[in-house]
């Protein structure tokens, strides 16, 4: 057993964990953080997505399938939980992924509004391709991202909503390439991609 020091959403933690335990087991089992779900268990689809910050004290996004519970030891983790106020009072992320109606069955919406804290903190007025580029590592059968990139830009604009501008699709200057309509269609590869 391993002893990890870990602040989660505002408390600190000091439990013994298993070396091999993963960040995401650690979070749901041992303290009840359930709202980070357990998606591919491979880092690739981010439901897990988790903000961490290290010893530079920036919480950046990580996908807590791929990291040990020992790595976050001395680190500060939000998770879904942790982003609204005290009083209940969403996040504006949270509160644009509401109003926008960013999702359906609500799987990917955790990861998907941790990356978009983090998308929003490294660029606070992202342009349509950079928000798909930023949530590309984050999955989502259901919505076709349309609303999900219209939360981004509400949040983005301080909670207004964006545009019609903002909001038309972008086309690919590819020949093979589709309009962002057909990404409505379930699929299997990155948001990000617009055929």
């Amino acid at each position: 057993m391993a002893r990890v020091s870990v602040t989660v959403d505002g408390t600190r933690y000091v439990d013994e964990v298993e070396p091999r335990t993963l960040l995401v087991h650690y979070l749901r089992d041992q303290i009840g953080k359930v709202g980070t779900v357990v998606g591919c268990d491979t880092g690739n689809c981010g439901a897990c997505t988790v903000l961490m910050s290290g010893p530079d004290h920036v919480a950046r996004s990580v996908k807590s399938c791929s990291v040990l519970a020992i790595q976050a030891d001395g680190c500060a983790v939000t998770t879904v939980e942790g982003l609204a106020d005290s009083d209940g009072t969403l996040h504006p992320v949270q509160r644009a992924f509401h109003e926008q109606h960013a999702l359906q069955c609500g799987f990917c919406t955790p990861g998907m509004i941790m990356a978009t804290v983090d998308l929003l903190r490294e660029n606070p007025h992202p342009t349509e391709a950079e928000i798909r580029e930023g949530i590309s590592g984050n999955l989502c059968r259901c919505t076709g991202y349309q609303n999900i990139v219209r939360a981004v830009q509400q949040a983005a604009n301080g909670g207004a909503a964006p545009s019609a501008a903002h909001s038309a699709p972008v086309e690919s200057a590819s020949a093979e390439s589709a309009s962002v309509e057909s990404a409505a269609r379930p699929v299997a590869h990155s948001p990000a991609v617009t055929s």
